[in-house]
């Protein structure tokens, strides 16, 4: 079956749809009215033109994914057929070629609504909110053999790139990613961030470069759990319009902090701003605990549920500073990963890592 079906009876249109296709990497069946119904229903996007709209709206039933394209600014009678045949696009060629483009790489896209967001928030300052946020999409993509996105949205981090150890890495990163009409083409995204392993990219920023608009990052996210993906977004500390993105798409949001009593109470408040944005949400303590405060204790006084309570990483402040987080078999970081990732699906139960 054709990715898209072309009713365009203008050839200078169908010239420019031929190239956007192209450039998008599909297919495209061109046809002519009439259409059989079944061919018409399951194609998964169909372009038309004024003409072949008014032809298929008198004989063929409404369905979504239909664009119609005119020559230069629609005027009334494209805007007409388009609400004849109920298109969800009115795009003018050559100027709109971009936004045709986009809509054609997304929407032709398998859809499966199968995948995870999971957004990972700093309780205290240096919490390890990153380190965990990388430990979970590793696990994901490593033990879970899910395709994983680990996603860089706190502004204020150094980036995902450099705890990866994959700042010298080409592929697109933030500044580089454009994003039309709030779309975006999940598999071009996933072939084009930098690999950690061949089943997980990073979408990093750039020195300098600052936060992604928070419409680009619900595009994102959105693309890739549509995708299948399994979506790891680190919020860090930054509690403004990029974060509450980032949680009201997020199946499960974790809180990480330490087992200090300074560290809790500002755990406290995380967990205060989280009470009217999810209802899915949990807590990570990590260790040491010099003053003895248990685990249990910190999640009962943020009144969220303990999803682990993880042990000391050793040697993680020389990994870091030597070439980026190096993850093995049976560390902490990965214990609780496999902890926090058990519970999706489910209501979170605290479980020691």
């Amino acid at each position: 079956m054709n990715d898209i079906l072309a009713l365009v009876g203008d050839d200078a249109l169908l010239d420019g749809l031929r190239r956007v296709a192209a450039a998008a990497d599909r297919t495209l069946g061109e046809t002519a009215p009439p259409v059989p119904r079944r061919r018409w229903l399951d194609a998964p996007v169909i372009v038309v033109d004024s003409g072949t709209a008014v032809a298929c709206a008198d004989t063929l039933p409404r369905r979504a994914g239909i664009v119609l394209v005119c020559a230069g600014a629609a005027g009334l009678a494209d805007w007409q057929a388009a609400a004849t045949i109920g298109a969800e696009h009115v795009l003018g060629l050559p100027d709109d070629e971009v936004e045709l483009l986009a809509v054609l790489a997304a929407a032709a896209e398998p859809w499966r609504d199968t995948g995870t967001v999971i957004a990972v928030v700093g309780g205290a300052g240096g919490a390890g909110a990153s380190t965990l946020a990388a430990a979970l999409a590793w696990t994901a993509a490593l033990d879970r053999a899910a395709t994983a996105l680990l996603v860089d949205a706190d502004p204020f981090g150094a980036g995902l790139d450099v705890l990866a150890g994959l700042e010298e890495r080409p592929g697109v990163r933030w500044p580089g990613l454009t994003v039309d009409s709030g779309r975006i083409s999940a598999r071009a995204l996933l072939d084009a961030v930098p690999r950690w392993t061949p089943r997980l990219g990073v979408l990093s920023g750039e020195p300098g470069s600052g936060a992604p608009g928070a419409p680009a990052l619900a595009a994102v996210l959105d693309a890739a759990r549509g995708a299948g993906a399994t979506v790891v977004c680190d919020v860090g500390r930054s509690f403004g319009e990029l974060a509450d993105t980032a949680v009201d798409a997020a199946d499960l949001t974790v809180i990480v902090t330490q087992a200090r009593v300074g560290a809790a109470l500002s755990a406290v408040r995380a967990a205060g701003w989280l009470v009217d944005r999810t209802t899915e949400a949990g807590i990570v303590v990590r260790g040491p605990a010099p003053g003895g405060l248990r685990s249990v204790d910190v999640a009962d006084v943020t009144g969220l549920p303990l999803l682990a309570a993880m042990r000391p990483q050793p040697g993680l402040a020389e990994s870091l500073e030597r070439g980026g987080l190096r993850l093995r078999r049976r560390s902490p970081l990965l214990a609780a990963a496999a902890a926090v990732l058990d519970t999706l699906g489910h209501d979170p139960v605290g479980r020691a890592a």
